[in-house]
């Protein structure tokens, strides 16, 4: 990574997380896969990934499989219980000074709160920081804002892969965070910090420790500014 960004002097460790899922609405629709990648010092020093099986009677739509290439054959064989992918997911998350980081965070962080809270682990975030990759980079380019551009415009494209795979999409977003550091080092700005889309407003439930700001397609003032200003 050959940065020493400023979010190592404030944490001692990056999660950075992704998650499969068979929709967008958290309490309805269920995660099956997880992938996550522990940095310490700028140094990959962990990583987790998981397919995670359905509960009796839901069924994996096909236009999921088509984006990411799971499926409901691979799931069943392939597959963990949802408690044996919550206990190694938040063994991730219980040392001290963590920063929770993915891009399109409030999506994967509500996906990954109902998911916790379903098997009794959902503590294990109360403690933590977040980071929203997205809000960061749609304060440095202007529309489109998938995680593919992103990799484009920082041109990483033959260092990561966006696959729509989940542990290939948290070591994207862990290549975009160090590269986004590395033109500026203003992501401590960021902390707790969720640009949304003023149209549609917040999706899903807001997160009490985040502050939330309409952040429109253009770039224009960082968004920190604003908070500074009250």
């Amino acid at each position: 990574m050959g940065i020493h960004s400023a979010l190592e002097d404030r944490f001692a460790h990056l999660v950075l997380f992704d998650t499969e899922t068979t929709g967008i609405d958290p309490a309805e629709e269920q995660i099956i896969e997880i992938g996550a990648v522990s940095v310490t010092n700028g140094v990959e020093d962990g990583s987790f990934n998981a397919l995670v099986r359905l509960s009796g009677g839901k069924t994996l739509p096909p236009f999921i499989t088509s984006l990411t290439g799971i499926t409901a054959e691979q799931l069943e064989r392939d597959g963990v219980e949802k408690a044996d992918a919550a206990e190694e997911f938040s063994r991730l998350l219980t040392r001290e000074n963590t920063l929770l980081v993915a891009y399109n965070a409030q999506f994967d962080l509500n996906f990954i709160y109902y998911f916790l809270q379903e098997q009794g682990r959902a503590s294990c975030l109360r403690h933590l920081k977040f980071l929203d990759a997205l809000t960061v980079y749609k304060d440095r380019r202007d529309y489109p804002h998938k995680l593919k551009d992103a990799i484009a415009a920082y041109g990483l494209e033959d260092a990561v892969q966006n696959s729509h795979r989940a542990v290939d999409d948290a070591r994207a977003a862990a290549a975009l965070l160090w590269a986004m550091a590395e033109e500026r080092d203003d992501l401590l700005e960021y902390e707790n910090l969720f640009g949304y889309h003023p149209k549609y407003g917040v999706s899903g439930k807001r997160i009490s420790s985040v502050t939330y700001l309409p952040q429109s397609f253009r770039r224009g003032e960082p968004l920190y500014e604003r908070v500074r200003r009250g």
